[in-house]
């Protein structure tokens, strides 16, 4: 590990956990607040998703010496706003549990994993380029907001990319710091660094939690999460472990869901920060960011009360911008993956679009949707593409 650190998976670490609790966190407050959770809860419930998303990705990451973030999930998080209310809290543990056992059993015996074998490289690069693309649209949906911050940041960047390109994102967070100081734009105000209590609230089970939160909790988590989150390191060249990763995300989210955590799994936005150019030039060395990457959000979640306050200091724009200009590699990556494999191309093309559009129906997500309608397609179109000249 000596021998392979870098400053530069260092920093892709760090914006990925930043990027990873930028956005998403909101919805877990907001979940929160409808289900009256006490202040301690909430602090539990964001110690528990942020202390299991670094230690599993902390070990797989260093076992498999892949770039292997994980996260807490997202479309799950969403899925609780409606959820949690309606069960409790207790029922709604119960419920965490049942999910994380049924994502144990499917990785265990081998099911998802041959499934996403199956999955062409051309659909996946599509699936990530799709489910990134509104945050690469994100500079400049920002920039007309704070022309002067973003514009700076993009600049950095660029120039950066030339020069330094390692470092460029970095340089670019930094500028946006100094710039957004300089503007006023820093809203610094003391911020209480207090070590987060876990409350442990034992499980309650019921049919109707099972049905109406456990089964399609699994089924988002995988579907929206875990698959994205395997195609992001395919598409970059690595071979993920799917069982390995399926099984111990599961056992993780099984361990701390009596402390709140509804579900840990594969990142899609935030592994993308460390599985590019932009963490380290050599393939094998970017396991590092994913090693940082477990470790901060360790931290992050130990003084889990402080995030909330620490994100407020940030202007939106300069995330919004600041994710778009990190992403843009894994951006790249995924539509070059599109475009080289012509066999499928029509097929890569509408898992694009479909991923792209953020469509939801039957309450399941674009990223779900998107292989299959693209698969559907594929289907249908590869035996005339394979006979044609």
């Amino acid at each position: 590990m000596l021998k392979d650190f870098s400053l530069s998976a260092v920093v892709a670490g760090l914006l990925a956990v930043f990027v990873g609790f930028a956005g998403p966190l909101a919805i877990v407050y907001q979940a929160a607040a409808l289900a009256n959770l006490t202040s301690n809860e909430t602090a539990s419930w964001i110690w528990a998703i942020s202390i299991g998303s670094g230690l599993a990705g902390l070990w797989l990451s260093w076992r498999s010496k892949m770039p292997i973030i994980t996260a807490w999930s997202t479309p799950g998080a969403a899925l609780l706003i409606v959820s949690l209310p309606d069960l409790g809290l207790s029922q709604a543990i119960g419920a965490y549990c049942i999910a994380a056992a049924t994502i144990i059993v499917l990785g265990a015996t081998g099911v998802f994993d041959a499934f996403i074998k199956k999955i062409p490289p051309g659909i996946a690069g599509g699936l990530l380029a799709g489910v990134l693309l509104n945050f690469g649209l994100g500079i400049f949906t920002a920039l007309p907001q704070n022309p002067g911050l973003v514009f700076g940041m993009l600049l950095g960047f660029l120039f950066a990319k030339r020069f330094a390109p390692r470092y460029a994102v970095a340089i670019a967070m930094v500028l946006g710091l100094v710039v957004a100081f300089a503007m006023g734009q820093l809203h610094v105000f003391n911020v209480d660094l207090v070590l987060v209590q876990p409350i442990l609230t034992p499980p309650s089970f019921s049919i109707h939690a099972i049905l109406s939160l456990a089964l399609p909790l699994a089924v988002v988590t995988l579907v929206g999460q875990h698959m994205p989150g395997l195609a992001v390191l395919k598409t970059s060249g690595f071979q993920p472990p799917a069982k390995t990763i399926v099984v111990l995300t599961g056992f993780i989210s099984l361990l701390f869901a009596p402390f709140g955590a509804h579900a840990i799994n594969p990142s899609v936005v935030a592994a993308s920060i460390c599985t590019g150019a932009e963490a380290h030039d050599r393939p094998e060395q970017r396991y590092i960011a994913g090693i940082a990457a477990g470790l901060f959000y360790v931290v992050v979640g130990l003084f889990g009360g402080a995030l909330a306050q620490l994100l407020g200091i940030l202007p939106k724009t300069m995330i919004m911008a600041l994710a778009g200009l990190a992403l843009i590699g894994s951006i790249q990556n995924g539509l070059t993956n599109v475009i080289q494999h012509e066999n499928h191309r029509d097929a890569s093309v509408v898992t694009f679009l479909v991923a792209a559009s953020g469509f939801q129906f039957l309450g399941l997500s674009a990223a779900f949707w998107s292989l299959m309608i693209g698969g559907l397609v594929y289907l249908i179109a590869q035996p005339r593409q394979n006979k044609t000249p």
